[in-house]
């Protein structure tokens, strides 16, 4: 009788977990739809205003940006999610997260996307696979989308159909200015890829006015944020399956700090208005959510098995990924 009442309850459970899982899917397919929306509206704002953003006459301009962001996005969660289905553990699809839209002078449309493991990760090995995979992923798509809009960027007329008086440097005192800020890949791509003696370069006060480089440089940033070896982010998984704990705490510690200090200089270098800015308002910002919504050190798994030497070289290319790919002035913004 014990065994008879025992299947009994199984099956409602069952029932139950089918149906949770048929709405979370539905969840996933709406908030892709809608965040497929913004960052399309997004895309046509980034190139016209945001006049041109709420005449859905425009709405195919914004596609490549959005059809791009979207697939960054998508390749980094489904890296995390085969890598957990490998490991039988279980996780869900990926939740899109669309960022409503507004005249907000950074708005990309999205606010990134997101998995939820929903069973125990067993061991270092399958913790390093779930969180490598996604990062390493989203490089290479980041980089090949790069390459795709260096080696196809418009003529100088099409910088001047969106900035008719761009070479004439006539700028309102009271206009905001823009620009991105370097990492070392993109550099590196734009030096390999471009001829400034034929191809009309964009600075990079610029590239949002172009999709692809917009999208690639987008990508990396994204990739060297969650690369960031601090708790449950990307970087953390693998810090804390790379190294002892003790090791993984202090590198921890040291990033929160590294994080903080940028954060402070880039509020000096507003403050004080320098031609050459050093650090950015946000990882102070983001340092505070990392240590009191994420935390810094890493919870620990049951099985604390070690890795493998080929997991190891995985690991050190993803340090390399985040080196490159880290950039200390993500955004710098100042009156014209």
């Amino acid at each position: 009788m014990e065994d008879y009442y025992q299947i009994e309850e199984k099956q409602p459970r069952k029932r139950t977990s089918f149906l949770s899982e048929r709405y979370s899917i539905i969840i996933n397919i709406i908030l892709f739809l809608v965040t497929f929306f913004t960052t399309t509206i997004a895309g046509v704002a980034w190139i016209g205003g945001t006049v041109a953003a709420f005449n859905l006459n425009n709405f195919h301009l914004g596609l490549p940006y959005s059809l791009s962001i979207l697939f960054v996005l998508a390749v980094h969660e489904f890296g995390h999610y085969f890598a957990a289905k490998y490991h039988k553990v279980k996780a869900t699809l990926p939740y899109f997260i669309p960022f409503p839209i507004t005249d907000f002078f950074l708005n990309f449309g999205t606010l990134g996307a997101v998995i939820k493991t929903k069973s125990v990760v067993p061991d270092k090995r399958a913790m390093f696979d779930i969180g490598v995979a996604g990062p390493i992923a989203s490089f290479f798509a980041s980089v090949g989308i790069l390459i795709y809009g260096f080696t196809h960027l418009p003529g100088v007329e099409y910088i001047l159909k969106i900035h008719p008086d761009y070479f004439e440097q006539v700028k309102s005192p009271d206009a905001l200015e823009l620009k991105f800020g370097y990492n070392l890949i993109y550099l590196t791509l734009e030096k390999l890829f471009t001829n400034p003696a034929t191809d009309f370069v964009p600075p990079m006060s610029e590239i949002y006015h172009y999709p692809y480089l917009c999208v690639g440089w987008f990508g990396l940033f994204v990739t060297a944020m969650n690369l960031i070896p601090v708790g449950q982010l990307d970087g953390g998984h693998i810090s804390y399956s790379l190294f002892s704990t003790t090791t993984h705490r202090r590198i921890a510690d040291l990033s929160f700090v590294f994080l903080v200090i940028l954060g402070i200089a880039g509020f000096a270098s507003e403050f004080f208005q320098n031609n050459i800015p050093f650090g950015w308002t946000g990882w102070l910002f983001w340092a505070l959510i990392l240590k009191y919504f994420v935390k810094l050190y890493h919870p620990e798994v049951p099985f604390p098995v070690e890795l493998d030497s080929r997991r190891r070289m995985i690991g050190y290319f993803a340090i390399f990924i985040f080196i490159v790919s880290f950039i200390p002035v993500p955004f710098y913004i100042k009156l014209s």
